[in-house]
């Protein structure tokens, strides 16, 4: 990457194989329009930065590292399905709020660097897992889906094409460090 390029960026919290597999299985039973997030996609988003010089990255990294390493891992439980106007999401539950604490550490990280603006409405834990034009207008419920272990983090670069957007790890960071 140029130092002058522009890329999307966001840090998000990676979700383990068997939450991932549970998703999948949740999606292929109650969403039929729309585009279903593939599961290579599925995350839980701490801070979505938009278009930033490349160049940036380094720093950016390296917030996210020493906030990750002060947060231990920590556990999040569906709740419910919600839909937006383009967006369908398993909102999640944070028990012990270390999930808000790290994206609050997060976010005031990449605010100080000139990085990210916080968004005015508090942080929602979720899982986006359809994209549509017209909201869809699903009911379904999220019982018997697995919590979440929590374990690490990432910043991610989104690219986004014709058949939706690519999401590639550029540095992943274990919360407490380990």
């Amino acid at each position: 990457m140029a130092g002058d390029e522009r890329i999307r960026l966001f840090c998000a919290l990676q979700l383990p194989a068997e939450v991932l597999d549970e998703v999948v299985a949740w999606q292929e039973r109650h969403l039929r329009g729309g585009r279903t997030v593939p599961r290579e996609n599925l995350h839980v988003t701490l801070a979505f930065l938009g278009r930033r010089p490349a160049d940036e990255v380094g720093q950016i990294v390296d917030e996210l590292l020493v906030a990750s390493a002060g947060a231990e891992p920590f556990e999040l439980r569906p709740l419910r399905y919600r839909e937006t106007r383009t967006v369908g999401m398993i909102v999640l539950d944070d028990p012990s709020g270390a999930g808000a604490a790290l994206a609050d550490d997060v976010q005031g990280r990449l605010e100080r660097l000139g990085a990210y603006r916080r968004e005015r409405r508090p942080w929602l834990p979720h899982v986006t897992v359809s994209r549509f034009r017209k909201a869809e207008g699903v009911r379904a419920e999220v019982t018997n889906m697995c919590s979440i272990h929590v374990v690490r983090s990432a910043l991610y670069r989104s690219t986004l094409g014709r058949d939706g957007a690519r999401y590639d790890a550029l540095a992943t960071a274990a919360l407490g460090g380990t």
